[in-house]
């Protein structure tokens, strides 16, 4: 029997966010700078945004400064370009 060759989107379709475009923004509250094991997979063309804000206050504001931080970013999609 031969061997089956495992693809990238034999994995996406596996995944529980299956059919749902990967995320462009990951906003980290409480000041912390890893993932934690969260949507590894999914966030490896993502821009990560951490703030010094706890999740509980974390509001509008807070928000529109990481929209505003994210929009200030030259997205290169692993590439140099």
């Amino acid at each position: 029997e031969g061997k089956t060759e495992l693809t990238e989107k034999d994995i996406d379709d596996r995944l529980y966010t299956a059919g749902q475009p990967d995320p462009d923004l990951i906003v980290r509250t409480g000041g912390e700078m890893r993932l934690s094991n969260f949507l590894l997979w999914q966030s490896s063309y993502a821009e990560h945004y951490s703030d010094p804000c706890y999740w509980p206050d974390f509001d509008e504001n807070h928000l529109d400064q990481a929209l505003e931080a994210y929009g200030l970013r030259v997205r290169k999609f692993g590439g140099n370009k």
